[in-house]
């Protein structure tokens, strides 16, 4: 008998509109720095989850990009798919530099980028890629997300 596919974790709450004149608060998710962020697990779709919740509990509004590439490594590629297709995960098109993307992305939309890539081959083109990221560990389960004096603690 097939196993039934699991139900997709719906996001969790959004956060609160931006006020008029306010900047929209939104970080992008780097996918596949993500997924394989806890290197026993490979390429784990639950990691990337417990990323993007984190990240939304924080007060950010999570976007996923992930290159064309992770759909092939993820542990479980039917709820992956699944995500691509309702929109939940961002696929950057398949030949597309995924960092250049990402970076480009993030500087047109003001956004944060959750990652623990430097982006060092892209330093020249994107000098304001370290002030725009936000590193993060996995630890037993619980997500830890780097906490400095910056733009996204504006209250």
């Amino acid at each position: 008998m097939a196993e039934r596919p699991r139900p997709i974790e719906p996001r969790p709450e959004q956060p609160k509109e931006a006020e008029e004149g306010e900047k929209p608060r939104i970080a992008l998710v780097d996918g596949a720095n993500a997924a394989y962020s806890v290197k026993a697990d490979g390429a784990s779709l639950r990691n990337l989850l417990l990323i993007r919740d984190a990240v939304a509990e924080d007060g950010l509004d999570p976007i996923i990009i992930a290159d064309a590439a992770l759909r092939h490594a993820i542990d479980d590629r039917d709820r992956y798919e699944a995500m691509v297709k309702t929109g939940e995960i961002r696929q950057a098109p398949a030949g597309t530099d995924a960092d250049y993307f990402l970076l480009a992305f993030a500087r047109e939309l003001d956004a944060r980028i959750v990652s623990n890539d430097r982006f060092g081959d892209r330093a020249s083109g994107f000098p304001d890629a370290q002030e725009r990221i936000i590193r993060f560990m996995i630890v037993k389960g619980e997500v830890v997300l780097e906490r400095r004096a910056d733009p996204r603690r504006e209250e």
